[in-house]
């Protein structure tokens, strides 16, 4: 319902529903026999509300000068209207006004995105100025100044880590599943989440150049560049519409000057605009892109729109964030080396210290044995925890426990863990290691075959982006089968990897939303995928199933065929029928007959696409991590 509100808040989506109205209001009056001026007054009132919108711009563009399909429209209404054909006029307005309404209603949405993700940066900060403490606006920090940023705040700028220590959920702007550990000299980002330490911080950036601003901004720009991209029919409209214009003065003008009688004459022009007016051209694309749309929604894929539908059917490579989209952004535990003791006793010593922890890592490994009571728990912020259990003292965490120990296997082991890309955790008792646990995300099961298919279909080498470690990444390409893999990625680097190509492109989190608006069709992955990456993205995988994309791209494909085959129906139609009326004499009611039989034709030939069996979706086997 709250969509619907929304929507009816844009002018051109109340005037486009106004005509709808008037013209179903007409269409009832006209069948059911009601008096000519009822439904004449109903269809002129359609003609009103809806036509005004499109003449405007097509006058506009007059100036430019350039003649748009709009006023091609528009006129072809009223030439209908001059020779009593009331109803065909009126749905060319209701056509052309509805379509207005939809690009008004995408705009409004792309600008709701961008309002949603600097909704992530913080209004407040707390300023540091000669050890006194003083809250002030956000937008007004400048380079050099220091902020304080609490336990679970947002960080207000971007900067540099000048005293303290904690996690940082960078999740929002990276990627990373886990938090990461930022001490004295660590870079944090505007709009990222502190854990729970405290940390000083110098501003590095004013707050309209910090990263989470350039995401906003990349946002709003790839979406405007995106959104003037037309059509198949509307790419020929200048061209056609000065024909059919030119075309139609001749018929009037010719005639007249070699002394023909006006009525016959200007019949015959009026005829061969209604005859030549692109209804079933219109609707050759349209039916099948949107046949396509419904049956990819009852599958799982919310494809945002037709024209989403034609870029699907465009592209010729494809991209992949890692986290949360070829992975589940679920951590477990991969590797588990014992020091010192027995495994059983190690996984109950970890799971009783961890019992307490509110670290995504610490609720993992919490559930890795059976779990001891507990003392003197502590969280040690960006390293770890500390606890007594069974009468030892533990601590569990980063790799810098390791700092008052000597212990050079355990250090073997660590960095033989980071090489695997797994987030390591290290266990010491008493001040010896005993242990060292080695961390992962979860591959989707289905993200191979995906991949396969993808690969298959496009004939291109796929492609994986992230913020993420590079060896974390390379380890999950080459589960899934992906060679190309790019790690430590900016949201902007990705943007600017994928702008002017024909990449479809699969994320889910905020970080991702400028690769989705800047790739040629962008794929947010259902469930798990930010508000910002759902508003930003082409196509929604409600479903969560990998495989749904290729199958997707398929349907895309013969939606294209289809229409483009109605096309070439419908032009040969038009053809026809003015050939007819420019050499012979077109009877009036065979034009508007076979006008409106070409545009029944090409809608169901368009609508058998809604049919199950043209949707093909591999089943997947499942892929594991090495």
């Amino acid at each position: 319902m709250r969509m619907f509100e929304k929507m009816f808040r844009l002018p051109d989506v109340r005037w486009a529903a106004t005509a709808l109205a008037l013209f179903a209001a007409g269409a009832a009056a006209q069948f059911s026999g009601a008096p000519s001026w009822v439904w004449i007054g109903a269809y002129a009132a359609c003609y009103v509300a809806g036509g005004w919108g499109p003449a405007w711009e097509g006058v506009s563009a007059l100036a430019q000068p350039r003649f748009e399909v709009d006023l091609l429209m528009v006129l072809a209404a009223v030439a209908a209207a001059l020779i009593g054909q009331w109803f065909d006029g009126a749905l060319l307005i209701v056509i052309f006004a509805t379509s207005g309404a939809l690009e008004a209603v995408l705009t409004e949405r792309t600008a709701e995105s961008v309002r949603s993700l600097l909704e992530h940066a913080p209004e407040r900060a707390v300023r540091v100025a000669d050890g006194r403490e003083e809250t002030v606006d956000a937008a007004v920090l400048v380079p050099g100044d220091a902020v304080l940023i609490r336990p679970g705040e947002r960080v207000p700028a971007d900067g540099t880590v000048t005293a303290g220590e904690s996690e940082v959920d960078e999740s929002t702007l990276t990627g990373e599943a886990l938090p990461g550990r930022k001490a004295p000299g660590s870079a944090v980002l505007a709009g990222t989440l502190n854990g729970t330490g405290a940390l000083e911080v110098r501003v590095g950036r004013a707050s309209e150049d910090t990263v989470l601003a350039r995401i906003a901004r990349q946002v709003e720009e790839a979406a405007e560049a995106k959104s003037k991209t037309q059509l198949t029919i509307e790419r020929i409209e200048q061209p056609y519409s000065l024909a059919v214009v030119g075309a139609t003065l001749a018929l009037v003008g010719i005639p007249l000057l070699a002394g023909a009688a006006f009525e016959p004459t200007l019949l015959r022009a009026m005829t061969f605009m209604i005859v030549a007016s692109p209804c079933a051209i219109v609707l050759a694309t349209m039916p099948p892109l949107l046949a396509a749309v419904a049956l990819a929604g009852r599958q799982g894929v919310l494809v945002k729109s037709g024209l989403m539908m034609e870029r699907l059917a465009e592209v010729d490579a494809v991209a992949f964030d890692k986290t949360g989209t070829l992975t589940n952004g679920e951590p477990r535990v991969e590797r588990l080396t014992v020091l010192e003791g027995d495994e059983a006793r190690l996984r109950t010593l970890v799971a009783s210290a961890e019992a307490r922890s509110e670290h995504p890592l610490g609720r993992v490994l919490a559930e890795i044995g059976p779990v001891s009571a507990a003392e003197a728990f502590e969280a040690l912020p960006g390293r770890g925890v500390r606890a007594r259990v069974d009468g030892v003292d533990l601590r569990i965490g980063h790799p810098v426990l390791f700092d008052d120990t000597e212990a050079e296997a355990a250090r073997d082991i660590v960095a033989e863990f980071e090489r695997q890309g797994l987030t390591v955790a290290v266990v010491v008792a008493d001040k010896r290691p005993i242990g060292v646990i080695g961390l992962s995300d979860t591959v989707r099961p289905e993200a191979a075959t995906a991949v396969a298919d993808l690969k298959a279909q496009l004939g291109t080498e796929p492609s994986l982006l992230t913020g993420d470690h590079p060896a974390a990444a390379r380890r999950v390409g080459a589960v899934v089968g992906i060679d190309a893999v790019e790690a430590s990625m900016l949201p902007g680097d990705k943007a600017d990897r994928l702008a002017g190509t024909r990449t479809l492109y699969c994320g889910d989190g905020v970080n991702d939303a400028p690769a989705l608006a800047a790739s040629h069709v962008g794929a947010a992955m259902g469930g798990t995928a930010s508000d910002l990456a759902l508003q930003s993205a082409d196509v929604v995988l409600v479903g969560r199933r990998l495989t749904a994309l290729p199958a997707a791209v398929d349907l895309a494909r013969k939606a294209g065929r289809v229409a483009r085959a109605n096309l070439v129906f419908a032009a040969a139609v038009i053809a026809v029928l003015a050939t007819w009326d420019l050499v012979g004499e077109l009877p009036l009611v065979v034009g508007v007959a076979g006008h409106e039989l070409s545009t029944v034709i090409v809608g169901l030939n368009g609508l058998r696409l809604l049919s199950k069996r043209h949707w093909r979706e591999r089943r997947a086997e499942p892929a594991r991590l090495p």
